[in-house]
């Protein structure tokens, strides 16, 4: 088909091909198309030769156009000749190739034969653009001339692989020049020759065929396409690689950003793996610059410093088993942000919840009951198996979509702490049909999993990487499961967070259950409330200013007797308001210290549930500002003695440590 479009061309007269544009004396001289079409070339990335992936059905590729799926090639761009083997493209079509899942770039020419690249020689991050050798060039070393200096208002000819389906040639006019956007060092040309995607690295050729400039993207308000005038390239210094060029840099959890420009540069010749290393390298060392920029710039407002961090240090934890980020909203405050979706259900008792937080998917798996904690936390398979049920993750084939099923196992498997000392496991998968990986952070919870999601471009891990590594410092996750998991859980001391060290929990079914940590500590027997396997314990984990430094503690522990009955307990830890919260808090404060309603130990009759509770003794040496509240909660109705029966029993042995 490739060669079928030039030998077309070269057959008829140019103004006979159907070259529309505008009405203009000059056409493309016939005699120089058989130069055209050996030394124009497309651009190509092997297809892996391995597909990891398993899908629910086999691929319907019979619904795929025949190139597409005959094809061992993707064709992502266009490339030509200048002579003595130096070929041209763009730079962005050359950096499809760094740390991608598909073979390294080579050239097809339109007969199909491929050719390795040998050497990068010339390259420029801001204009995007890329000299280079090949390692064995075609017989006859076809090659372009070059005007250095064209004319505006003349017709140009953008050649290039629209669409990757072959090279074609289109007509326009070169109509203005515009200045580039930094800061002016050189000008853009603009033509309104069509242009698509691949064609991206092709000539734009006067009407003698002489290359003007290199065609590399497209206007985004009206028809008018950008090239780089060639002389931009011829002009280059040699033998190196240069990265100027103003990059904006971001953080999800909040809005300012940093635009900062990257200078580097590094000598050439390399060949392609050495200048993907070195290339890779520098934007690297760039990210992990501009993110240590941007977080120490906000710092003094950064949770959980600053007036806007009042809320979530002085409220009381969310007791929701979905996790959630926190974020600052366009106020100013830190609040928790995430969206869950509908549930998927899983065999014996377990289930799947997605939903996302601005652009970081998040997930809640609690586990099947015949599934242990050391077995699902050991098996990466098992979790992305379990996450792809969700279906977000569905390759399309033609006008249908089929739902991957299982990724395989992942190319990286490793452990990430963050600053509250929590351990997330961290895994990459790839998905080499579309040339991306998947990251995902995993936070074991007595129940299973809470977990972090990105999918992204392959040659992006290290950025995404270490946003997900300071997205994790701002994770709410709270610990919630049955006295079972929880016994599974406590098991696996190596995944414990750093709090659990002062933590302990003591399970005897149908004995007795206890609570102790540097905080606090109580117990209870059945005589307040069941206790077995199915009996539920959540910690609702918050924020504690602990002698100026904040740490993450547990600010709540709740029991209940099972998931079906309304039959619970609770202890609370209660905060002083700051001075810059609103009334409410300040009221609420102010019922605590003086025991009012209804911290006062009288009974609250509900919607067929009884209520009481009250606020702890204080003893002499605990920190000031902090309150704990005991209540125990009842199915029905119950009369003010029965009640405060229950809750002497579970205040019987509480005792408030919080110095």
């Amino acid at each position: 088909m490739r060669a079928s479009v030039f030998a077309l061309l070269a057959l008829v007269a140019c103004a006979s091909w159907g070259i529309a544009g505008p009405a203009v004396a000059a056409t493309l001289n016939p005699a120089v198309l058989p130069t055209i079409q050996s030394a124009t070339f497309e651009v190509v990335e092997a297809k892996p030769a391995k597909d990891p992936l398993t899908y629910e059905k086999p691929l319907p590729l019979d619904l795929l156009p025949y190139q597409e799926r005959t094809d061992k090639y993707h064709s992502i761009g266009t490339a030509f000749a200048l002579g003595h083997n130096r070929y041209v493209t763009a730079g962005h079509v050359l950096l499809a190739g760094v740390n991608g899942l598909w073979g390294p770039p080579a050239l097809r020419d339109a007969s199909g034969h491929v050719y390795a690249i040998g050497k990068i020689e010339k390259f420029s991050l801001r204009k995007d653009f890329v000299v280079f050798s090949l390692a064995s060039p075609p017989p006859g070393d076809a090659a372009l001339t070059v005007d250095a200096k064209p004319a505006l208002n003349q017709v140009v000819y953008a050649v290039g692989n629209a669409l990757g389906t072959g090279v074609v040639i289109r007509d326009g006019l070169y109509t203005s020049d515009t200045p580039e956007q930094q800061d002016g060092q050189w000008k853009w040309m603009r033509f309104s020759a069509a242009a698509s995607p691949g064609n991206s690295g092709g000539p734009l050729l006067d009407k003698d065929g002489k290359v003007i400039g290199v065609v590399l993207m497209k206007s985004a308000n009206e028809n008018l396409n950008y090239a780089l005038p060639i002389s931009e390239v011829l002009n280059a210094p040699d033998n190196l690689a240069v990265m100027d060029k103003r990059l904006p840099y971001g953080f999800d959890l909040f809005d300012s950003m940093l635009s900062n420009v990257l200078k580097a540069q590094f000598a050439l010749p390399l060949d392609f793996a050495q200048f993907s290393a070195s290339y890779q390298k520098v934007m690297d060392d760039f990210a992990d610059g501009q993110l240590k920029a941007l977080l120490a710039k906000e710092s003094a407002k950064l949770f959980p410093n600053g007036e806007g961090s009042s809320e979530l240090l002085h409220g009381m934890p969310s007791m929701g088993d979905f996790p959630t980020l926190i974020t600052r909203n366009s106020s100013g405050t830190w609040a928790l942000a995430g969206r869950s979706g509908g549930k998927v259900t899983l065999p014996d008792n377990g289930y799947l919840t997605p939903g996302m937080a601005n652009h970081t998917f998040l997930f809640h798996l609690r586990k099947p009951d015949s599934i242990s904690a050391k077995k699902l936390y050991g098996d990466p398979v098992m979790l992305m198996d379990t996450l792809l049920k969700t279906g977000f993750v569905k390759r399309r084939i033609g006008p249908e979509r089929v739902q991957v099923t299982s990724l395989g196992k992942p190319t990286q498997d490793t452990l990430y702490t963050d600053r509250w000392q929590r351990h997330w496991q961290v895994r990459v998968w790839p998905m080499p049909y579309v040339n991306a990986r998947v990251i995902t952070f995993a936070l074991p919870v007595p129940d299973g999993y809470a977990v972090m999601m990105r999918i992204l471009p392959a040659g992006y891990v290290h950025d995404y990487m270490i946003n997900l590594q300071a997205i994790a410092d701002f994770a709410f996750v709270t610990y919630d499961g049955t006295l079972a998991q929880w016994k599974d859980f406590l098991g696996n001391t190596a995944l414990l967070p750093g709090a659990f060290q002062h933590i302990h929990i003591g399970i005897d079914y149908g004995h007795r259950f206890s609570y102790a940590s540097q905080r606090l500590s109580f117990d209870f027997t059945p005589t307040l409330q069941k206790i077995d396997p199915q009996s539920l314990l959540t910690l609702g984990f918050t924020y504690a200013d602990d002698h100026g430094k904040v740490t993450w503690d547990v600010g709540d522990v709740w029991l209940a007797a099972s998931a079906s009955d309304h039959y619970w307990v609770n202890v609370a830890r209660n905060v002083m308001p700051s001075p810059d919260l609103d009334d409410s808090y300040q009221s609420e404060w102010k019922k605590l210290l003086q025991h009012r309603h209804p911290y006062d130990g009288v009974v609250i009759d509900g919607d067929d549930t009884t209520k009481i509770m009250r606020v702890v003794d204080v003893p002499a040496g605990v920190k000031p500002g902090v309150l704990y509240t005991a209540y125990y909660d009842a199915e029905g109705s119950h009369p003010q003695a029965e009640m405060k029966t229950k809750l002497d029993l579970l205040m019987k042995n509480l005792r408030v440590m919080e110095h």
